[in-house]
Formats: structure tokens, C-alpha cells, sequence
């Protein structure tokens, strides 16, 4: 499947007189929506008690002549069930061609009589003139209270962007069968040069959000000149900054700085409804010809937890490619995972468990023994320890991150750096996640007398099911799991063959740029996260380091894999035990 038409939840679409209706779709389909002589849509925005369904017109069905007015060309009637009493709203919308641009934007006449002889929107013909505009008056048809918020049985204009029409905001359960509620839409039309029947291609689309808080995506015009980055939710903490960039430009996109709770964040997509291209949250892009006049406007791809991470068995039902998202139960944060070139489902996201939960043997991958801070003042503990909080024997180490690998107390004694919950506008802060040392990310396996140079952790901070990727020498290439998904192509067809021959080989020179881009782009995700040294962090945006669970050497280090636009280690590098670097986690079946 083409990478760039996949959406990751697929909204119930429908077209004409075809009815779809349901709940959630997850993974791997996508609709192609015709814009000829499509009338109306409906939307599902990931209800979890109600369903939709509905009947529409294709085309409209009589030739209009030039000046003239038309009521009633058709109508289009939805209904809404619900098994909650969190009530619903119906939003609608229209446009013609271009969802943004004004010029294009569905506008509408002013009166129900042909009076309005200077429309200047809709579909535009070679003399660059208007050739329709429409007009719609809403109906209840409920069974039970429905409120019209916009229409009140007289006709009215179609918003170019999202307008709630209805709403039902709490009630009782209505009971499996129930008849619903339902809103019936009346079209009007008047043109401005004669037409045949069947050419229109404006759209009204209608989109269902439950509960009745809940607000649909829409699109959001940015200026000229500039990138910008879009929540697509009002349920998002977090801001972002706008990136100035031309046209035709070779532009690295900036990090996620959003976290919805419940939903994973699998990248940015050129539309709002992810009908778009889908790029990773660090991908470069060669910016549109148009910057000059309308600047990139990128969303948000949120997808829904279906699950939790704990235990997770279900890598074996997803397509390559495809995406979900998952909860880890420690402390309720929410990953996008997708199944790989490899064939493994990984985390596409940073993780970011911090020091609140407790590590034990249920919810984190096989540790023997809980993490110990042995060289903590006093402190025994299985809990991860921020730098922030943790005091230090000044005889052993000095305080803050540990500053010297010679410390062996630093190496064998837990490291967090926790930057997630900074939602200023800086961008990416995250996405980053947190930053461990080896001895945090192995849980406290990973200690500096562990045995050199074929150690590889038993246990990790990676929920329980899952684990770190496992890093190593060449001659045991084929059990490093970073490796074994950059040869397999990373979902992008790209086969690197410039391999260094050495013990620890690198990919190098003019094949690292597509490499580092493929490690980068959706849905591999992988960030320039940089690291933690000094209580300092260092190369974000330059260069990312992700940990193996494998020992380096004697030298007081372990394998990592890292990425840069001109070197990638796949789990051949190496980084000290008290350096502070990134984790992605593995399914393990």
C-alpha cells in the first residue's frame, strides 16, 4: 500500500446512496473520495457507543438554466444511534475542490429567489466565473430531542469549515433497534450560466463526534511562506511554532510538541481528515511549489489505544505497515506502534516512562530483581530516579547527571532526564521522550561488571511482552534487531549495501542521506533526539542514540544504535553507561 494514502483511523465515509455505518475501523484501508458529482459525505469521528448511517444524492438530477433558482434538487437524511447518554453533535460543512482557498470555498446565494447575480465562488470555469453555489434548509426527524443549531427548517448557508447543526447533549439509553435521530438536509441551487444535469461537484460533508464535546478536525489555513503545525484536535496539550521555509525546499519537519491522552501520535499528515501524505514527525520534505502563497499546513495523525501494551499478542494480525496504538498500564501514557520491515512491531515513539511507577517482574520485560539504587544516600529502590531528585555521596560522584565514567557508582546507579511534560512552544520537547542510562534502561541489569564483551541484558524497562532491541559485534549481526530492520528496507524499498566492514560496521557516505531519511520517515519514526551528558543535553536535531541491551566492551560501555544524515550505527555504536539516551521498544511475538 502506498504509504502516502494510508490512514491510520478511517472515518465511515458516505458517498451518494451507499451506506456504511459501524464503529471504528482501524489500520490498513483507505477511501479515495471522487470529487465528481459528489453531493454529500458523512464522517464517523471514533464514536464508541453511537453508529451512523444515512441516504444521499449523487448528482443533482435536472439541467438549471442560466439565472435561475431551484429548491428541493435533493436531500440527504442521517440518523444517529447511541447506547450512552453522552449525547452527540453533527457537524457540517461544504466545499468545492480546494477545502481551504477561498476562491473555492462553497459559497452560497443570499435569499431563496434568484436575486444574488454576482456569485463569485464555486467551481470556476475557464473565464474563471462561478458556475453554481448552494443553499440547504435542515429538518429534525427525531424520535427523541434533537437541537438544530443552524438551519431551523429555512434554508441556509453551508459554512466552509465545520458548523454544528445539531446536537443531542445527554439523554438515556436508547436501546438496541432504536429508530434514533435523524437530520434530513434540503438542497437549493442558483447558477450563473446554464448547466446540464450531473455536473455539480460541491459537497456538503457531515461529520458525527460523540460525546457532544467533542469538536471535529477541520482545516486551518496557514500563511505564506511558512510550515505550520496543527493539534487537529481541541483535546491536545501543547503548542508549536510556525518553520519559515520557500518553495521547492529541502526542509527537515520539526517533532511533535502534542500529547493527547488515550491516543498515540503516529506523524503529521498534509490533511486534516489524513487523506494526505503522512510524513514522520523528523522526515525532510521537499516543500510544495505554492509556499509563496498558501505555506504547509501539517496535522496531527492521532490513533486511538486499542489496547495495552502489557502482554500485547496481536503484531501477528497487522499488515506490514500498518499502525495502531497501545497503552502502557504503568502509567497510562499511549504509544502508535507499527509492524516493520522486519516484520516486528515496535513503538514509533519514544518512550517516556518516568520514575512515578514501580518496576517488578509483572510489568516490565523478565527483571530478576527490582532496580536497585545501591549508591543512593540510603535509598533502595525500584523505582527509576530523576536527576533532580536524586542527592549523591559527594565522595562517590559528583551531583546531577554523573559527569565521569570513572565513577563506577555512576554507572551502576539509575539516570533519568525527564523533559515530556514541557508544553511550551518549543517544538519536539515531546516527542524526545525521556533519557536513560544503561543501567535505567536495563532495569539494573545492565551494571559495569557485567560480562564483557557478549553481554546482553536478561531485563529492560520495556513493558512486560515487550523488550529493548538487542545490538552487537558483526560477527552477530544477525540477532541485532536494529540491523535486521535497516537490511529489510524500513517499509521504503531502500537496501543499503555501503556497509563498513569493521566489528562494529557503520553505514557512511552518499547512501547514509536516503538511509537516515527512510529511519526517519513514516512509519519508522525514528528521531534526532541527541543525548544526555553532563546534565546537559547534547545533539538534539543532529544526531539520535538509541540503546541496545547488548555490553559494549570493558570500557564501561554498551552497543547503541545512531543516526545522523551522514552516519548511522544499527546497533554497532557505542555510548557510555552513564550517558542519557533514548529507548523504542519491541513486541516480543
Amino acid at each position: 500500500m502506498d504509504k502516502n494514502k494510508y490512514l491510520l483511523i478511517v472515518p465511515l465515509v458516505l458517498i451518494g446512496a451507499t451506506i456504511l455505518s459501524g464503529a471504528l475501523l482501524l489500520s490498513s484501508y483507505s477511501f479515495a473520495i471522487d470529487n465528481t458529482d459528489v453531493v454529500d459525505e458523512i464522517n464517523l469521528t471514533v464514536p464508541l457507543s453511537c453508529s451512523l448511517e444515512g441516504t444521499g444524492m449523487t448528482s443533482h438530477n435536472a439541467s438549471i438554466p442560466n439565472g435561475t433558482y431551484q429548491a428541493d434538487i435533493g436531500t440527504t437524511t442521517v440518523k444517529v444511534y447511541c447506547n450512552d447518554n453522552e449525547g452527540f453533535a453533527i457537524f457540517a460543512s461544504g466545499y468545492t475542490g480546494d477545502e481551504i482557498g477561498e476562491a473555492n470555498s462553497t459559497k452560497l446565494v443570499n435569499s431563496t429567489s434568484a436575486v444574488n447575480n454576482t456569485i463569485s465562488t464555486g467551481i470556476a470555469t475557464s473565464g474563471n466565473t462561478s458556475n453554481w453555489a448552494m443553499k440547504l434548509a435542515t429538518n429534525s426527524g427525531a424520535t427523541y430531542a434533537l437541537t438544530l443549531d443552524n438551519g431551523f427548517n429555512a434554508y441556509s448557508a453551508v459554512p466552509s469549515t465545520y458548523t454544528k447543526v445539531a446536537h443531542r447533549d445527554s439523554g438515556t439509553d436508547i436501546g438496541t433497534g432504536a429508530t434514533g435521530a435523524s437530520l434530513t438536509t434540503t438542497y437549493a441551487v442558483y447558477v450563473n450560466q446554464t448547466q446540464p444535469a450531473g455536473t455539480y461537484s460541491g459537497k456538503v460533508i457531515y461529520t458525527l463526534v460523540h460525546p457532544s464535546s467533542e469538536v471535529p478536525a477541520q482545516p486551518v489555513a496557514c500563511s505564506a511562506w511558512y510550515i505550520c503545525y496543527n493539534p487537529n484536535t481541541t483535546t491536545a496539550q501543547g503548542q508549536m511554532g510556525v518553520e519559515y521555509a520557500s518553495s521547492g525546499a529541502s526542509v527537515m519537519l520539526q517533532a511533535s510538541n502534542f500529547k493527547r491522552t488515550g491516543y498515540g501520535f503516529a506523524g503529521w499528515n498534509t490533511a486534516y481528515d489524513y487523506s494526505g501524505t503522512t510524513y514522520g514527525p523528523q522526515e525532510t520534505i521537499t516543500t510544495p511549489s505554492d509556499m509563496s502563497t498558501k505555506g504547509l499546513s501539517l496535522y496531527a495523525v492521532w490513533v486511538k489505544s486499542a489496547g495495552t501494551l502489557q502482554n500485547w499478542n496481536g503484531c501477528s494480525s497487522l499488515a506490514q505497515g500498518s499502525v495502531t496504538a497501545l497503552t502502557d498500564s504503568r502509567d497510562n501514557d499511549t504509544y502508535a506502534v507499527a509492524k516493520l520491515a522486519d516484520g516486528k512491531c515496535w513503538m514509533i515513539e519514544n518512550l517516556r516512562l518516568d520514575d512515578t511507577p514501580e518496576l517488578s517482574a509483572s510489568n516490565t520485560h523478565n527483571p530478576s530483581l527490582p532496580l536497585t539504587n545501591v549508591y543512593d544516600t540510603g535509598v533502595t529502590s525500584n523505582h527509576l530516579s530523576p536527576t533532580s531528585s536524586v542527592v549523591y555521596d559527594a565522595t562517590t560522584a559528583p551531583e546531577g547527571w554523573c559527569q565521569d565514567g570513572s565513577y563506577i557508582s555512576c554507572n551502576n546507579q539509575s539516570r533519568l532526564r525527564t523533559d515530556n511534560t514541557t508544553f511550551s512552544a518549543q517544538s519536539g520537547t515531546y516527542s524526545y521522550g525521556n533519557y536513560y542510562n544503561w543501567y535505567s534502561a536495563t532495569a539494573g541489569h545492565g551494571k559495569t561488571n557485567a560480562p564483557d564483551p557478549s553481554y546482553h541484558a536478561p531485563g529492560d524497562i520495556c513493558p512486560t511482552g515487550w523488550h529493548l532491541p538487542r545490538g552487537g559485534y558483526k560477527s552477530d549481526e544477525a540477532n541485532n534487531e536494529y540491523w535486521s530492520l535497516i537490511v529489510t528496507g524500513l517499509n521504503n524499498g531502500i537496501k543499503p549495501a555501503n556497509y563498513d566492514s569493521s566489528s562494529t560496521p557503520y553505514y557512511f557516505n552518499d547512501e547514509v542521506a536516503p538511509i537516515s531519511n527512510a529511519m526517519r520517515s513514516y512509519p519508522n519514526n525514528f528521531l534526532f533526539s541527541g543525548n544526555v551528558k553532563d546534565s546537559t543535553i547534547h545533539y538534539r536535531d543532529t544526531i539520535g542514540y538509541y540503546w541496545t541491551t547488548s555490553k559494549y566492551n570493558a570500557s564501561l560501555s554498551a552497543f547503541t544504535m545512531s543516526i545522523s544524515s551522514n552516519n548511522i550505527s544499527p546497533g554497532t555504536g557505542s555510548g557510555k553507561l552513564i550517558t542519557g539516551s533514548t529507548v523504542r521498544c519491541i513486541a516480543d511475538t
